[in-house]
């Protein structure tokens, strides 16, 4: 792809670029993982985040503007270029309008841990995070979490974090996994910290057991480690 002006036409070579390089095999396997309105076209991600870096050395704001949402790839790579952004004040305008566009967990992970700004300096943007993890919404909570594991797993932030899990109440899927997912990262870095929160805390029981479960599967977890953590399974 050699696009380097972006008006309605490039646009559209531009998703016939995506089209061309469809793969149903990997669709067929992507449709089994990820549940989307999206239509996909089932370009591997390695291909996504080249043809995002090549856009970034474009006129990004031109770009942005074009965007439809009809494949997921192309939402995908959309999210790509907005976490590319260097420029704050771009990344906080098209920020809060792409994560509503988010309707899957693989375009939430993806973007969450590609973030170059808060990459660089998450203390700034930690209230911004806190906002994303309030939300009722399962993609934008989910966003929040997964910021969190990629760029707030420190020490000064575990007691805010355990807070915040206890806050959030509620039964959605893919909710409850991003709580358990970084439950096990922290507790690889700060055992016996969060060994304490397990004990006591406000999670629901599919949340707990599903952090022990993870937890346990963790090559860097001590059997007698393991062992321990299954008496504090909730029933």
């Amino acid at each position: 792809m050699n696009i380097t002006i972006w008006n309605e036409n490039t646009y559209q070579e531009y998703l016939k670029y995506l089209e061309s390089l469809k793969d149903l095999k990997n669709k067929e396997f992507q449709q089994k993982l990820c549940f989307t309105k999206y239509e996909i076209l089932g370009i591997k991600i390695p291909i996504l985040r080249n043809i995002a870096k090549k856009i970034a050395k474009t006129n990004i704001i031109d770009f942005l503007k074009l965007c439809h949402s009809t494949y997921y790839e192309e939402v995908l790579i959309e999210g790509l270029v907005i976490a590319s952004l260097k420029d704050e004040t771009l990344f906080l305008k098209y920020f809060p309008k792409y994560i509503n566009k988010i309707d899957n967990w693989a375009i939430s992970d993806t973007f969450s841990n590609s973030l170059s700004l808060i990459e660089k300096n998450p203390s700034k943007y930690y209230k911004l995070v806190l906002k994303l993890t309030n939300s009722s919404k399962e993609f934008t909570c989910r966003v929040g979490l997964i910021i969190l594991l990629n760029y707030f797993i420190k020490e000064e932030y575990l007691q805010d974090i355990f807070n915040i899990l206890n806050n959030i109440k509620s039964d959605k899927y893919y909710i409850n996994m991003a709580e358990a997912w970084l439950l096990c990262e922290i507790y690889i870095h700060f055992p016996a910290k969060t060994t304490n929160y397990l004990k006591d805390n406000q999670l629901n029981s599919f949340t707990q057991n599903k952090t022990i479960s993870k937890i346990r599967d963790s090559y860097r977890v001590s059997k007698d480690e393991k062992n321990y953590l299954s008496t504090l399974k909730k029933k």
